[in-house]
This record gives structure tokens, C-alpha cells and sequence, in this order.
């Protein structure tokens, strides 16, 4: 790959390009595991300009926004998952255009944010993956392990039917 890829974490007032990369990448990628019905319900719910806002000031995620040769493909975001908790990180999201799967920059990202979050004391990194989601593999080859599974009722008769998976820092090769 001769493209110039950059991870940065996302500018203020670039909120519209997490919305567009989202709503482009949930439809492509989710249709064969939810509905669209439950995809647009979903993007609406978390991708708001209203909730995207709190989960950044109020629920103190950090952003990333990844761009090839200067174009938006792909976003994460990740925080420390409970102050009574210091060694656990959440993986919020990670999302990335289906053209660039399969070429290391998802691993990119995921070193990124871990080079972010270790020298900030974390030794564990969680994330919810849907059961049927085809990354599932994506992160066990990253080295997470399943840890659990939970079904979340996100309203309006929709479940999120997921995998909690974590993954140990010290396992995870910079």
C-alpha cells in the first residue's frame, strides 16, 4: 500500500465526518447481521450530534480519525471504562471502510490506541463485538479472548446480542 495513512485524534467540529463514515460503513457492514431499520435506529441513537457530544465531553471518550492519502476511511474511540477501575480501557469503536479491511491499518489503529492508553496506567482493553459480526476474528487475532456475553435492550424492541472480549496489554505485541 503506497497511500499515506494518518491516525489522529479527531479535530473539534469534525463531528459530521464520524456521522458520514458511520452511516456509510454501518450500511455496508451490518445489513447481512441487523436490520436496516434497526441500523438506522441505532446510528440515530448513537451517532447524534447530541450523543456524540456527551460521549465525548460527559463520558470522556477519545476520538481517532484515520485518512488515506487525506481521506476520512475510518474512526475509533476509546476511554477509561470506570474511574474505580484504572487498569481497564474501553474500546468504544473502531470502524473502517470494508475497501481498506485486510490491509493492516485496522491494527494500526489498535496499536495506536494502545501506545495511547498504556502510559496512562491501562493493563486491560474491553470491547462488545455483535455475535455474527465477521471482525470477531479480526480480534482474536489481535489476541482478545471472549470473556462473556450479554444481550443490551436498546430500545424501540432492539437487542445488541454481544461478546464481551478483553484483551491483557502485556499480551499484546507494539
Amino acid at each position: 500500500m503506497n497511500e499515506k495513512i494518518e491516525i489522529r485524534p479527531l479535530n473539534p467540529g469534525e463531528l459530521a465526518i464520524i456521522q458520514q463514515l458511520s452511516n456509510d460503513i454501518w450500511k455496508k457492514v451490518y445489513t447481512s447481521i441487523i436490520s436496516l431499520d434497526q441500523i438506522e435506529y441505532m446510528l440515530d441513537l448513537i451517532y447524534s450530534e447530541e450523543a456524540l457530544l456527551k460521549q465525548i465531553h460527559e463520558q470522556q471518550h477519545s476520538f481517532l480519525l484515520v485518512l488515506i492519502d487525506n481521506k476520512p476511511v475510518g474512526y475509533a474511540s476509546f476511554s477509561l471504562k470506570a474511574p474505580s477501575l484504572p487498569g481497564l480501557y474501553r474500546l468504544h469503536k473502531l470502524y473502517l471502510e470494508p475497501a481498506y479491511h485486510g490491509k493492516g491499518i485496522g491494527k494500526s489503529m489498535m496499536d495506536y490506541i494502545i501506545r495511547s492508553i498504556v502510559p496512562l496506567g491501562a493493563s486491560e482493553l474491553e470491547l462488545n463485538v455483535n455475535k455474527y459480526n465477521p471482525t470477531l476474528s479480526f480480534y482474536k487475532k489481535l489476541g482478545f479472548s471472549i470473556d462473556s456475553e450479554t444481550i443490551i435492550d436498546i430500545g424501540n424492541g432492539y437487542v445488541m446480542d454481544d461478546y464481551i472480549m478483553k484483551l491483557e496489554l502485556v499480551k499484546y505485541p507494539i
